[in-house]
């Protein structure tokens, strides 16, 4: 049975500063400490964490919505990708940002709810901290 989770976090920055961090590969290799080729574009085939998450890049709607297929070097040849939905909202002082993960492999949903803490949200709160 496949896995899903949601996510919520608040962050300093804008919506639209969020989303140029992500869609940036520089910017989210300094977000999260990782390589990563990754562009503003819809269809780009983009890969982060120094190869570790692959995906496509399906819809995106400026400063509000990124959707892409989600894959990790975990998921078998058998495994379909999952997708992954993130919705930017602005608040006062900054942007919630809601991810909204689909399609994991039966047993992966809590290994990926906590690397999305660990090894996105809290290193890119340190990043846009520091800006």
């Amino acid at each position: 049975m496949k896995e899903s989770f949601d996510l919520e976090f608040e962050f300093k920055l804008s919506s639209s500063e969020v989303y140029n961090c992500w869609l940036d590969p520089k910017k989210h290799e300094a977000m999260t400490g990782g390589i990563a080729d990754i562009k503003n574009s819809v269809g780009y085939e983009f890969e982060t964490w120094d190869g570790y998450i692959q995906g496509t890049i399906m819809q995106l709607e400026a400063n509000k919505k990124i959707v892409q297929t989600w894959r990790t070097t975990e998921f078998s040849d058998q495994d379909e990708d999952s997708e992954l939905k993130i919705e930017l909202f602005e608040r006062e002082g900054g942007c919630l940002l809601k991810l909204q993960h689909t399609n994991i492999p039966e047993g992966q949903g809590e290994s990926y709810k906590k690397g999305w803490l660990e090894h996105y949200f809290e290193p890119m709160e340190f990043y846009f901290d520091s800006l």
